[in-house]
């Protein structure tokens, strides 16, 4: 059964971002519920949600810009 774009896009649990923190800085994570990221700005790190679930390995994150 085909995934429509809003159960794709389905927010990701409050409770589990509390308590989800950086695997390399152990600081807290910003969530970027358009992108589907989980923000480590400490470790200038994108980390993918995929089905709703966070990968939380750095080998998998996409490195980001200092703004």
């Amino acid at each position: 059964m085909p995934q429509d774009k809003e159960s794709a896009h389905a927010a990701l649990d409050p409770k589990l971002l509390e308590v989800l923190v950086c695997p390399l800085t152990k600081t807290s994570l910003d969530y970027d519920a358009e992108a589907q990221e989980l923000i480590s700005r400490a470790a200038r790190l994108a980390y993918p949600i995929r089905d709703g679930i966070p990968i939380m390995l750095p080998e998998e994150a996409r490195k980001i810009e200092e703004d």
